[in-house]
């Protein structure tokens, strides 16, 4: 993962180097393991070195991630805290997902981990009980009020090497109106 951090910190240093401030440092052992603990499931090996390095960012403003804000692991624990006392609440009684193959129908499922935060609901999320077909880690797409539950990657490594093969690419650029990381769709370039 290491490897992944320098070519993402390269593109940000030519880019928007304004934004490197925006990575905190990494995540200690400590806080990996209470977030194992809390949402009851084995974290991947990828994941973890992932965030060895940086633990997301720092603030919520500036998307850095596809657009999105790339959660810390208190803020990936807050969110799924969010969602997880909605399931318990009984919110989600009844409400079924179109999953890609691989996926849980569920709406939420509690061994889903979000990964970013769009500012609306919406997250990429750890998939930590992928259904008959899929693969533990692999990365999946929630949204709040849309049943479908696209699969994004089959591990969080592929997922990763996705977006800086994609920044590296132009296919991600950084908008000085907006102050983050945007698809360059989304701008006309």
């Amino acid at each position: 993962m290491s490897s992944i951090w320098t070519r993402f910190e390269a593109w940000l240093a030519a880019n928007a180097p304004q934004l490197i401030d925006e990575l905190n440092p990494g995540a200690t052992d400590a806080e990996l393991r209470t977030l194992a603990t809390a949402i009851g499931a084995e974290l991947p090996a990828d994941f973890l070195a992932f965030y060895r390095v940086h633990n997301g960012q720092r603030n919520l403003d500036n998307a850095l991630f596809m657009g999105e804000e790339l959660l810390s692991v208190p803020r990936m624990l807050a969110e799924w805290t969010i969602w997880n006392d909605l399931l318990q609440g009984g919110d989600f009684e009844g409400a079924t997902s179109t999953p890609a193959p691989g996926v849980r129908a569920d709406w939420w499922n509690p061994r889903w981990l979000p990964l970013t935060y769009d500012g609306a609901g919406n997250h990429c999320c750890l998939d930590l009980s992928p259904a008959p077909g899929g693969t533990h880690g692999q990365i999946i797409r929630m949204w709040h009020d849309d049943a479908e539950r696209p699969m994004l990657a089959p591990s969080f490594t592929e997922w990763v090497t996705q977006y800086v093969t994609a920044l590296e690419a132009g296919e991600y650029v950084f908008s000085e109106e907006y102050d983050c990381i945007v698809s360059a769709d989304e701008l006309g370039e």
